[in-house]
């Protein structure tokens, strides 16, 4: 549908309806290209920062059905200054918006980072989304400070996962840590793990502010580690015995996040007969977990070094099961059984662990009738059509996947409901206008907080069927997909799973012989069938083609006179994504999760991650395979697509589908298979 259509359509729209607060839109709205403009003019200031632009626009902005952003925009760019009366008259004025608690998330932070614990306590409690970690680790300061309470172990754990979930330095969940530690509620390991994790993901500076907070005149140290850790390790340390140690550990976390096999040398040779148990297996576990996604075959034998596993944390974990899942020509079940079991419970009820749990308890020797059952209630809990592990624990089930039951369609009532909800209505208008960014945060926040009736409350099912017809309806494909998404207990495959462009993705794929379902899952996964959609490394369109890549493979499909500003173009994008497909299919010998891993990150690296050791290695289930690409987004892009894929075959054809059918094997190439195609980019 044609932009201009699409705002002619909300002109009438908005000319018959009010928003629930009679300030947010005047009686009378310009829906005129000259009013878009301003918003427009207004979005691109606020990017640049432009505080006199936009406070110079912001009266043409009155009146527009976007007026709440651009009011946000304006008053957002210059929140440092405004007073407390105008945040609170932006607030009143524009209140039940998304835009008003968004501000008012941006002002409560505000309000922490000055310490103005009294101001930030008497406006939290109006404060809707509760999804900001750093805004809530400062309401927990302010139970700890103003309301001198003591905190519980509940209020200590959850500032603990704030603060570990957190890799960029923040302010409120490191105050909160530091009372929690001066109170004696959270332990010095308890920071040192923290700066560890930092060292280990390349974040020096937030681990350097937990450094602050245990051992202050070490702080300084951090960088030099970051810097070059080896050399660190090579001179004396002046600091007292445990803070040496532990910057020992730092160093050595540094060394073995680059370089496993330099950091395990280091431990045999010299450090590991001065450092305590906890600490060498920490250490210990790095190596581990550096080895086993490097796909090295030592991985468990660095894990093996550790002998109590809860001194390791989840990720380590789930690394430790993944290098047993691949070990050799048949896992090691004893030791994928045990090293989830040592996992924090929610880590535990996560799906992947869920499935390959049950599976080690029947892999054992003797299976007796508790363990069977023990297994079967596991997999029962999550089998479903959700997700791949979902799906494959039907499978071991002994079902196979269909399409469920379509639900009743939205009545009139429902979706003259949804068409009147002003969140739902300014998103649309707002991606319509190209602000696609606005526009899908607004949507999310109407369908997660904001029911039919505009009131505090998730959706309920009938609720989000209709939100998600309307952007089906509207040609909004990733809403329409993700509001559907979101219900719980009735599934509508057709809107969760659309198939846009039929005609031309049917017609295509029939032409070079693809799965059609291969195609939708794909596409599914990189665009939600955003025509225009473009990733931060320059891939475009449906089907995400990178301009190099497009003009590769248009070369190669005989697509003539073929130019770059045509990759958005819908046909060309479709026949240059499925050309490529095809093609990496092809030279993956028919291995969908190969070539899913190819399109993603490269077919270098899917080639080296099904043998890394010279074309030799096991052969592996492709679930298997799957689970330890190295790459977390490429990891879960091969699920998503492959679980999409068997969806998809489910409502083509009518017919059970396997998931596991199409992840089949992967192993090193066939000696007898076609010459792999080397020249695909």
């Amino acid at each position: 549908m044609k932009l201009s259509v699409i705002v002619s359509l909300f002109a009438g729209v908005f000319l018959a309806l009010s928003l629930s607060q009679p300030t947010a839109m005047a009686a009378s709205v310009r829906t005129d290209a000259k009013a878009d403009a301003v918003i427009t003019d207004m979005a691109d200031a606020y990017k640049r920062g432009d505080r006199k632009r936009l406070s110079a626009l912001l009266p043409q902005a009155k009146g527009h059905p976007l007026e709440p952003w651009a009011a946000y925009w304006e008053l957002k760019a210059r929140l440092d200054e405004a007073s407390s009366q105008e945040v609170r008259s932006y607030l009143s004025r524009y209140a039940g918006t998304y835009q008003e608690d968004r501000l008012r998330n941006d002002w409560l932070l505000l309000l922490g980072s000055r310490r103005d614990w009294s101001t930030l306590a008497d406006e939290h409690p109006h404060y809707r989304m509760r999804d900001d970690r750093e805004l809530r680790c400062y309401i927990l300061t302010v139970e700890l400070l103003e309301k001198g309470v003591q905190a519980n172990s509940g209020m200590a754990d959850e500032v603990r996962r704030n603060w570990m979930a957190m890799r960029e330095a923040d302010d409120g969940c490191t105050l909160a840590a530091d009372r929690l530690y001066f109170n004696k509620q959270f332990t010095a390991l308890d920071i040192w793990r923290k700066a560890r994790l930092m060292m280990e993901h390349n974040r020096p500076r937030t681990a350097r502010n937990a450094v602050q907070i245990v051992a202050p005149d070490a702080s300084a140290a951090v960088q030099d580690i970051y810097a070059n850790p080896v050399k660190y390790l090579a001179r004396h340390i002046a600091a007292p015995q445990k803070v040496r140690q532990e910057l020992v550990v730092l160093a050595l976390v540094k060394v073995a996040s680059t370089d496993a096999d330099a950091a395990a040398k280091l431990m045999k040779n010299k450090w590991q007969p001065y450092l305590t148990t906890e600490e060498r297996h920490w250490i210990w576990g790095v190596i581990g977990r550096q080895s086993a996604m490097h796909l090295d075959e030592d991985a468990l034998e660095h894990f093996a070094r550790v002998s109590h596993d809860k001194d390791l944390n989840d990720d380590m974990l789930g690394w430790k099961t993944r290098a047993a899942l691949r070990a050799g020509n048949s896992p090691k079940w004893a030791v994928v059984e045990s090293s989830i079991q040592a996992m924090s419970a929610e880590a535990r009820r996560d799906p992947t662990w869920v499935y390959w749990y049950a599976r080690a308890l029947l892999a054992r020797k003797r299976v007796t009738p508790q363990l069977q059952q023990e297994a079967t209630a596991a997999l029962e809990g999550i089998a479903g059509v959700r997700g791949f592990y979902e799906q494959l624990a039907l499978e071991e089930l002994g079902r196979k996947v269909t399409a469920p039951a379509r639900p009743a369609p939205p009545t009139v009532e429902e979706m003259e409901a949804a068409r009147n909800n002003p969140s739902l209505q300014r998103a649309l208008y707002a991606i319509a206008m190209g602000l696609r960014s606005e526009g899908v945060r607004e949507w999310n926040y109407a369908t997660n907080l904001v029911n039919a009736q505009g009131q505090s409350g998730l959706m309920s099912d009938r609720e989000l069927l209709a939100a998600a017809q309307l952007a089906c309806d509207h040609q909004v494909w990733d809403r329409c997909i993700n509001t559907s998404d979101k219900t719980r207990q009735v599934m509508d495959f057709e809107q969760r799973f659309p198939m846009p462009f039929k005609d031309s993705v049917l017609a295509r794929t029939r032409d070079i012989n693809l799965d059609p379902a291969y195609v939708y899952g794909l596409i599914r996964q990189e665009s939600r069938f955003v025509m225009d959609a473009r990733s931060g490394v320059g891939a475009s369109g449906l089907m995400q083609v990178m301009p190099a890549t497009a003009k590769w493979t248009a070369r190669k499909i005989g697509l003539s006179n073929f130019t770059p500003n045509q990759i958005t173009d819908r046909d060309t994008n479709i026949a240059i994504g499925t050309g490529y497909l095809k093609l990496v299919l092809d030279s993956f010998e028919g291995s969908m999760p190969l070539a899913a891993a190819a399109y993603n990150a490269g077919p270098s690296r899917s080639r080296r991650w099904r043998a890394p050791n010279d074309g030799t290695g096991p052969v592996l289930e492709g679930a298997i395979w799957a689970e330890n690409v190295p790459f977390n987004e490429t990891r879960d892009y091969v699920k998503k697509v492959l679980s999409n894929t068997t969806n998809y075959a489910a409502l083509i054809t009518g017919q059970p589908q396997s998931l596991k059918a199409r992840l089949g094997q992967v192993g090193p190439r066939n000696a007898s298979a076609p010459s792999e195609n080397l020249d695909l980019p």
